[in-house]
């Protein structure tokens, strides 16, 4: 066989392994990310699909105020669903939905896709933020739509800090202002103050123009 024929045969043979081996790496691939599941929670009912489900609280442990449901929420059917309601089982916490333009139902449209949570998306609020349970811990969240119904995951409660801080509540508490003393003692003393000015202004010019009337009569 000539070198070139060799050659050849070499580079048709190590052609086909390397076909074959990414063929198998492949295979092993996709089989490995069919086992991935995400970090944050994920479920899907029939058309629905619910990916990384969090509740995101307050910054601060010790910190009142509103708290979040954050979620992506997936329609994989041939029909618009409405997100009728949010419920956390075994708490008294109430979550109120608003749409993203701010006005009617939360619509999930066929084959389409709806955030909750983040600014411009649509919101699932929890008005006692505390109600949802501490920081760390997973609670039950239970979405209902209009045709799957209910569905439920488990969902980590957060603070909005980091990763989670664009996607937590909007409102979010301010220190309150606190008047300095300067300021305080200043507005109390100026009235008196100008009062007496404009007080002796008047006696002054009146006592002068007596004066001067005294004066031009003894002239006279």
């Amino acid at each position: 066989m000539s070198r070139s024929l060799r050659h050849g045969a070499l580079a048709a043979t190590a052609l086909v392994f390397s076909i074959a081996s990414l063929s198998a790496c492949s295979a092993g691939n996709d089989a490995q990310t069919l086992q991935v599941r995400p970090d944050n929670a994920a479920t899907a009912v029939d058309n629905i699909k619910i990916q990384n489900a969090n509740i995101i609280t307050q910054p601060g442990h010790e910190t009142e105020g509103p708290a979040v449901v954050n979620a992506t929420l997936f329609n994989e059917g041939p029909k618009a669903e409405v997100l009728e309601a949010v419920k956390l089982p075994g708490t008294n916490a109430t979550v109120e939905l608003h749409a993203a333009e701010g006005k009617g139902p939360i619509k999930v449209p066929a084959g389409g896709r709806v955030i909750l949570g983040g600014k411009g998306n649509a919101s699932a609020v929890i008005g006692n933020g505390r109600q949802a349970g501490s920081d760390g811990n997973v609670q039950s969240v239970v979405f209902t739509f209009s045709e799957t119904g209910d569905v439920g995951l488990g969902a980590l409660i957060v603070p909005a800090s980091g990763f989670f801080e664009g996607f937590g509540p909007s409102t979010l508490p301010s220190p309150k202002p606190t008047p300095s003393k300067g300021a305080s003692e200043t507005p109390g003393a100026n009235p008196s103050e100008s009062a007496g000015r404009q007080s002796d202004t008047p006696s002054d010019v009146e006592s002068g123009s007596d004066t001067q009337t005294d004066e031009d009569s003894a002239a006279h």
